[in-house]
């Protein structure tokens, strides 16, 4: 370990738990953070501090106003900016520790990229919003033996388990089938900022424990908290794996199944009115070419990381890797018959 970095990192050594071979190892992993909203940013802005030696976020949305009330990394002058989450993110962590390799990709985590993102770290975290993304992290964990950290948080509530391959339930077992219906988000029934920190601190504290290998520290709960309530409940979940589990008994990973799927995915963006439209194959847009073809039929804004079409009372947004938000409408059949009228297929 350089100098510099016993200087730095000198009250984490200082814990025993953790010590010089502790943050040596520290130094040489590479974590993952899915989803850079309110959960990723405190994620993010921990193992960047920790000295995790790389952290890779990835996000697909930019940075609003309303996300400056409880996601930590981002300013008014990002969302004026309309910045990706996972740029902004970047630009603040690599100012406050040049040391770590920082990596943000502008991104929808989905079947045709997960792996591709995912099965090279040693960790992953989760600061995603919703089932369906959980689903999919759990079968890369699964199949490429990574463990990961669950975590959520909506209204003054939230929950975080430990999930390790051949060690732990995974999640299908946990939850074997996602909510009925939309269920309760931030964008419905709203959150508080400090529920965000007490859940992604202890997803850190645990992730933590994993690459530093104290693994008799991990904790074998689900957790589960209702900080108005003043109420903390741990459930033990060690003894909870399902022999005809899909995923982690039977090794079907559904959720990496592109077989069945269409070479775009409409989906609706719970409370947002907005619908997200994502190329499963991988592709790239020329904003300059968008403009151009855009500028006669309505208002352009653009920046390096997007574009921004207004038109028919609708906002198109672009993304260079092929995504489109439809601003406006939670009408998936409105929003492909838009994304066919203005961008074809």
């Amino acid at each position: 370990m350089k100098a510099e970095e016993k200087r730095r990192y000198s009250r984490q050594i200082l814990f025993p738990p953790i010590g010089a071979n502790g943050q040596e190892q520290l130094l040489q992993k590479k974590v993952a953070i899915v989803g850079m909203g309110a959960l990723g940013t405190v994620l993010a802005n921990h193992m960047v501090r920790a000295g995790i030696g790389h952290v890779r976020m990835i996000d697909r949305d930019f940075v609003e106003e309303s996300n400056l009330q409880r996601q930590m990394l981002y300013d008014e002058e990002d969302a004026q900016s309309h910045l990706p989450k996972a740029v902004a993110a970047e630009r603040k962590l690599t100012k406050i520790n040049s040391g770590v390799r920082v990596e943000g990709i502008v991104a929808d985590l989905h079947a045709g990229n997960a792996e591709e993102y995912l099965r090279d770290v040693d960790l992953i975290l989760d600061g995603s919003d919703n089932f369906q993304v959980r689903y999919l992290i759990n079968d890369v964990a699964v199949k490429n033996g990574i463990p990961w950290v669950y975590g959520g948080a909506v209204s003054a509530r939230g929950m975080v388990s430990v999930i390790v391959p051949t060690v732990t339930p995974c999640f299908r077992c946990l939850f074997p089938h996602a909510p009925a219906g939309r269920g309760e988000t931030c964008d419905t029934v709203g959150v508080i900022g400090p529920i965000v920190h007490i859940v992604a601190s202890y997803q850190a504290t645990e992730a933590l424990k994993l690459l530093v290998q104290a693994t008799d520290a991990i904790s074998p709960h689900l957790m589960q908290i209702d900080l108005w309530a003043n109420e903390h409940m741990q459930m033990n979940v060690a003894k909870g794996r399902n022999p005809q589990c899909p995923a982690c008994a039977h090794k079907q990973f559904a959720y990496l199944d592109l077989s069945d799927q269409d070479a775009e995915e409409f989906t609706t963006l719970c409370g947002r009115d907005t619908v997200q439209i994502s190329p499963l194959k991988a592709a790239r847009v020329d904003f300059a070419t968008l403009a151009a073809r855009f500028a006669p039929l309505g208002d352009v804004e653009q920046n390096a990381f997007l574009l921004r079409f207004y038109v028919d009372g609708y906002t198109m947004v672009f993304f260079k890797d092929g995504r489109v938000l439809i601003q406006g409408t939670d009408d998936i059949t409105l929003a492909k018959s838009l994304y066919a009228k203005y961008v074809g297929h």
